[in-house]
């Protein structure tokens, strides 16, 4: 395997090119746009009854989406994309490949909404669910059933920043039944530091709300894969189930492609200071950033990523009443949920994002109630070390007061 210059895995350097013309080409339309333009129309006019150019309604197909899931596709080197609604519509449509009695195997560190619809939804329709620790592949692997028929990893993993051995899982479920779908939740890095297909994922899904739109005002989801058979399954149910995502929407996300390559390199760039900064400072008891040395599996992810995100997560010093001190604290750094925005965000896991998870799986993932999540953005880092500087010191002075 190739590296790059920082160790991690080499890079797609075909990839910004992809970003900027895959899906876009000008010669699709009479028009010669280069940007490919916002097709609002719910329905298309037919030459004959069932006898249409391309599109027949725009459910079930549409220009602008169109462009967007090849141009996603192309990034994943993957043949097929399909967007949807949000990051957990796509995940709808994944579970709704499976039928009663089907058993899923989970990572156990995973985004909230995502646990919640797997307990308290697939479950109501007698699609059970195990979560376990992913971390030691073959111990992960050994909770696989007879009635597996799904596998959904994120990696690195919401919020505590754990890194999977993608390559490895992918084998050994393959060795068990090679039937079971393998799902890998890339949200956190893209497709710019990771690509799951290659590693031996079937499908890959994101929230594309999150770095693929990257401003903070789209809420989407997408999948790839190079599978026909899931291909054709999952535009059926994204039509069939109607959670589909707005052409403008579509056109926003596409626009952002543009420059993905840019914004994660300087959110790499950002939260490798950041997390360099919180972990030699006294009021933090930990930081959780693949990108650092200290991290458990820092080597894991050199091996399988081209680099890291914009995330990280920290446990301050102290307790509930010092983290709220500290987040209420901030000025630069914006409290609030949701990640991947060129603005830097901060969430407490235990109240926002992760509150649907039960206590006490919550305890025992170590979702604490001094544990903060940060995706850092794009804004000069100075200010954001010296934000979260000034915030810290402010959160400890209620044990003064």
């Amino acid at each position: 395997m190739s590296t790059n210059e920082n160790g991690y895995r080499k890079k797609d350097l075909h990839f910004a090119t992809k970003a900027i013309h895959a899906g876009s080409e000008a010669e699709q339309w009479k028009s010669m746009a280069v940007v490919p333009p916002i097709s609002l129309s719910t329905t298309f006019k037919q030459y004959g009854p069932a006898d249409f150019e391309q599109y027949e309604y725009s459910r079930s197909g549409n220009p602008t989406r169109t462009c967007l899931q090849r141009c996603l596709a192309s990034l994943d080197d993957a043949k097929y994309g399909l967007c949807y609604s949000s990051g957990l519509g796509a995940t709808t449509a994944i579970v709704s490949l499976l039928s009663a009695g089907d058993h899923m195997l989970s990572v156990d560190d995973i985004y909230g909404g995502t646990g919640r619809l797997f307990r308290s939804v697939a479950q109501r329709f007698n699609i059970s669910t195990t979560f376990a620790e992913g971390v030691d592949a073959e111990k992960f692997c050994q909770h696989l059933q007879p009635n597996t028929k799904l596998v959904w990893v994120e990696s690195p993993t919401n919020p505590l920043l754990k890194v999977m051995d993608i390559p490895r899982i992918a084998s050994l479920i393959k060795a068990y039944n090679k039937d079971i779908i393998f799902v890998v939740d890339n949200t956190f890095l893209t497709s710019y530091f990771q690509k799951p297909l290659a590693l031996g994922a079937d499908i890959v899904v994101y929230s594309a709300t999150k770095y693929l739109n990257g401003h903070s005002d789209v809420v989407m989801g997408a999948v790839t894969t190079n599978n026909d058979g899931y291909y054709d399954r999952l535009k059926f149910l994204q039509n069939a189930m109607g959670i589909v995502p707005s052409p403008f929407d579509c056109y926003l996300v596409l626009r952002s492609l543009k420059t993905l390559k840019l914004r994660m390199e300087q959110h790499m760039k950002n939260s490798l200071a950041v997390a360099e900064f919180l972990e030699s400072h006294p009021l933090v008891e930990k930081v959780m950033h693949p990108g650092l040395p200290s991290h458990p599996q820092h080597e894991v992810a050199r091996r399988v990523w081209s680099g890291c995100s914009g995330m990280l997560s920290v446990y301050v010093r102290g307790g509930l009443d010092e983290t709220k001190a500290f987040l209420s604290a901030l000025k630069v750094i914006t409290l609030a949920e949701s990640l991947g925005g060129y603005e830097s965000l901060a969430d407490h896991p235990e109240l926002m994002t992760h509150a649907s998870v039960p206590a006490d799986v919550r305890k025992q993932l170590g979702i604490t109630s001094n544990l903060v999540r940060l995706s850092i953005g794009l804004e000069s880092v100075e200010d954001l070390i010296r934000d979260l500087d000034q915030a810290l010191q402010a959160g400890q002075k209620i044990k003064k007061s």
